[in-house]
């Protein structure tokens, strides 16, 4: 250990001449401490939010969907799929249409989004998991069903055991509309209810019915066409290297997206609400170095006389302004180190026993405590940052010390 930070690390470390410097001191530890701790904890809790929002979303976003890029339709979609099927890595490739229809019940009635998919799309992905009420079925021997989201579920006053049929009506895409049978302008079909389910997503949940891809297309006025072909990776596969692959076999005409990039408006949000969470943050961490400095400030004139002493046993100005820029580091670092544990102890308590809940009803809720992910990336940004404002305070430092010596 060098001579300067010996001698640093004793100025911090022992008791002051004046007890108001002792408590400056703390507070300013404190400070940092306390605003480092906050930043992992924040950070952990949008990340575990992120990966709450990605793990719901994945339950029925495909793992690779492929749309055209002009138009709305995939023509011949079983030959895209054909091309796409051979592709090492896919273990599944579906046709699905989705579009917007007029679903009646009764004398209720709302806009749908119906989406048309094969009876055992179940197996793509994690429906049977969210469905609340009734079954995955969207055929038996005599009839087709539907399985219908909550908000259709409520907004019509069906169930599953409802003998009654869900009316569907759906513009027709060719042909003009007769204006003496304005009825005439629509296809239509009747289902009955098998399921419902809750993602706990409004998106999902608000409009959104599944229905047998055949009847979607006979609505919709489609033949071999589909809005939109999903796929299911093999067990291991290379994601991004099965979607490279897909876009050379099919060219610039198909876009293909992963799951990210189905939702890239919900997980940009999310993201820009933890940056801004940070920044704010970080503000508050540059506010708190202001006590580092006032601190340095009253030690420099608490050690008047220690630092004639300094001069007198041949000490330069350089060496004298090192010692109180390495004690700024050294409260930044102190603060810093322990911010971090004791940010990490309180996410992994916060994990294992989840402490700090959520405002509201359980019973309504997806989880009832805050969700935390802790990512290193994380905290290795933070300690960068808390590196940073230490380079501000030693700069700062160094400029009074300067004055300072300067001025006797």
């Amino acid at each position: 250990m060098s001579l300067p930070l010996k001698i640093a690390w004793r100025y911090l470390v022992s008791k002051k001449g004046h007890q108001a410097v002792n408590i400056i001191s703390i507070v300013a530890v404190c400070g940092v401490v306390v605003a480092t701790a906050a930043l992992i904890c924040v950070l952990s809790v949008f990340n575990g939010f992120h990966g709450l929002i990605m793990g719901k979303l994945a339950m029925l976003d495909p793992q690779v969907a492929i749309t055209a890029t002009v138009g709305k339709t995939v023509n011949d979609a079983d030959s895209v799929i054909g091309a796409v099927s051979t592709i090492p890595g896919v273990e599944r490739a579906i046709p699905v249409v989705q579009d917007q229809a007029l679903a009646i019940y009764a004398q209720m009635q709302m806009p749908v989004r119906l989406k048309g998919v094969p009876d055992d799309y179940n197996t793509m992905n994690g429906m049977d998991s969210i469905i609340v009420d009734g079954e995955w079925k969207l055929r038996d021997q005599v009839s087709r069903f539907a399985v219908t989201g909550a908000g259709p579920a409520v907004r019509l006053m069906v169930r599953p055991e409802f003998l009654g049929m869900v009316r569907l009506y759906a513009p027709q895409r060719q042909g003009r509309v007769n204006i003496a049978n304005p009825m005439g302008a629509f296809r239509q079909d009747s289902v009955f209810v098998s399921g419902i389910f809750q993602l706990q997503q409004n998106s999902y949940d608000a409009d959104l019915i599944y229905i047998p891809l055949d009847m979607a297309r006979q609505l919709f006025d489609y033949e071999t066409q589909a809005t939109q072909i999903e796929v299911k990776l093999a067990p291991g596969a290379d994601e991004q290297g099965v979607m490279n692959a897909i876009s050379r076999v099919l060219g610039d005409s198909y876009q293909v997206k992963n799951r990210l990039m189905q939702q890239r408006e919900a997980y940009r949000l999310v993201n820009i609400e933890k940056w801004m969470a940070f920044l704010l943050l970080a503000f508050i961490l540059v506010i708190a170095t202001f006590n580092v400095i006032s601190t340095l400030s009253l030690l420099i004139i608490e050690k008047d006389s220690s630092i004639a002493t300094l001069r007198a046993l041949g000490a330069n100005d350089s060496q004298i302004s090192r010692i109180f820029v390495l004690q700024g580091w050294l409260i930044t670092l102190i603060g810093a180190i322990t911010g971090v544990v004791i940010g990490l102890t309180l996410c992994l308590c916060q994990q294992q026993f989840g402490w700090l809940h959520l405002s509201g009803d359980p019973a309504n809720m997806i989880i009832s405590a805050y969700p935390v992910k802790v990512l290193w990336t994380d905290v290795i940004i933070t300690l960068l940052l808390v590196a940073a404002v230490g380079l501000l305070t030693s700069m700062i430092t160094a400029l009074i010390m300067r004055r300072r010596l300067t001025s006797n």
